[in-house]
């Protein structure tokens, strides 16, 4: 399926063969999904680090990945290798889920919005974020929680309605609130 890739860089010009590069690199993402792919690629250079950060909506889940070394085209090496990693884990699961329910789930698009604060009004809030909840149940909620590399995951679960949070416990597994009812 064709790539949709929305290149943007942060205190660094994407030249022409940085933008290639990047193209043949993760248009490779097209041949795991049935569905066109829209992906934000952002580089940043920052006090010598050259930093990649790669976002993918797919069927309601979001692949992510963030690399930074002293060469921009390491850097997007290494967050195709991260990428691909989630994109086996998350076949692995969504097959295996298919598998024990019997039927294969239909994919659902994402549907994130994400806007940052104004800096001068707050400034201990430094970013807000803003998204729909999609009702999930919990282990889609950890495998999307493990898909973006985050220590916590707030959703709707599906079995009770409710918002939840789910959260990597330090001595390893999965902690899930829930509200009192």
């Amino acid at each position: 399926m064709p790539v949709n890739l929305q290149l943007h860089g942060k205190n660094i010009e994407v030249t022409p063969a940085l933008r290639e590069y990047a193209e043949k690199k993760l248009s490779r993402l097209g041949r795991y999904f049935e569905e066109p792919l829209h992906v934000q690629v952002s580089f940043e250079v920052e006090r010598g680090r050259h930093i990649v950060e790669v976002t993918a909506p797919v069927a309601g889940y979001i692949l992510r990945g963030e690399e930074a070394t002293a060469d921009m085209y390491a850097s997007l090496d290494r967050v195709w290798d991260k990428l691909e990693r989630q994109i086996h884990k998350y076949k692995t699961r969504l097959n295996r889920k298919a598998r024990q329910d019997g039927v294969p789930r239909k994919a659902e698009p994402a549907r994130a919005e994400h806007e940052e604060a104004e800096a001068g009004e707050a400034p201990q809030i430094v970013r807000v974020k803003r998204f729909h909840l999609k009702p999930m149940h919990v282990d889609e909620a950890v495998l999307q929680m493990d898909l973006l590399g985050h220590d916590f995951y707030v959703f709707q679960n599906a079995e009770t309605g409710v918002v939840n949070v789910l959260y990597r416990r330090r001595e390893g597994g999965y902690g899930l609130i829930e509200p009192a009812r």
